[in-house]
């Protein structure tokens, strides 16, 4: 598991969605005292810079569509967003849960609050990712025991043979082709289909 320290902050590359006014400037110099790599972008562009780690991005309802494009057309795993804010209603919380937020920070920006966001965001982000990459192992896993349970079932029915044979068969022919034994019982399965027609 991969865990974020403080000592990592200097090597995050930040990037900050704003204008360029008293607030994102206020991120900027507290990012550049962080010692973080920094790109302040505005207006938005139509990607992100790549490989960024966090974004501050400033919610503006005038730029929403354009904000949430960008976000969207991001790299996966994305970077770990930090809105930042104005005020509070019901609009608002529902466009910084549009651009999946991890944290949140309200203007007017003050250095007090913008380090913890930056860790605490970024390490969610971790978490998140990381819970997502093992939910995907485990999904492939359950997939490819499913696999190999319906080409033991075509060998059985085909060959006749019992079900040990039929996992050993499946074992021995991966192993002859340098395959896994999962990519063996998709092939398995896929031949079958192909030959028993529509």
């Amino acid at each position: 598991m991969a865990r974020f320290r403080l000592r990592d902050l200097r090597g995050l590359f930040v990037v900050i969605v704003h204008p360029r006014d008293p607030d994102g400037q206020a991120m900027l110099e507290q990012m550049e005292r962080i010692g973080c790599k920094t790109e302040l972008v505005w207006p938005p562009k139509r990607e992100l810079p790549t490989n960024a780690d966090v974004v501050f991005l400033g919610l503006f309802f005038d730029n929403r569509k354009d904000l949430t494009d960008m976000i969207r057309r991001s790299e996966k795993p994305g970077p770990a967003i930090i809105g930042v804010v104005d005020y509070e209603n019901p609009a608002m919380l529902e466009f910084v849960l549009e651009i999946g937020a991890i944290a949140v920070t309200s203007k007017p920006v003050r250095s007090f609050g913008i380090l913890t966001n930056l860790v605490v965001g970024y390490a969610n982000s971790l978490r998140e990712q990381e819970a997502q990459d093992r939910i995907a192992r485990l999904e492939k896993k359950l997939l490819g025991k499913r696999n190999i349970a319906e080409a033991k079932t075509v060998l059985i029915r085909m060959h006749g043979m019992n079900e040990e044979d039929a996992y050993k068969l499946i074992r021995e022919r991966a192993m002859d082709k340098r395959m896994t034994i999962e990519d063996m019982a998709q092939a398995i399965i896929d031949a079958n289909h192909l030959l028993s027609g529509p």
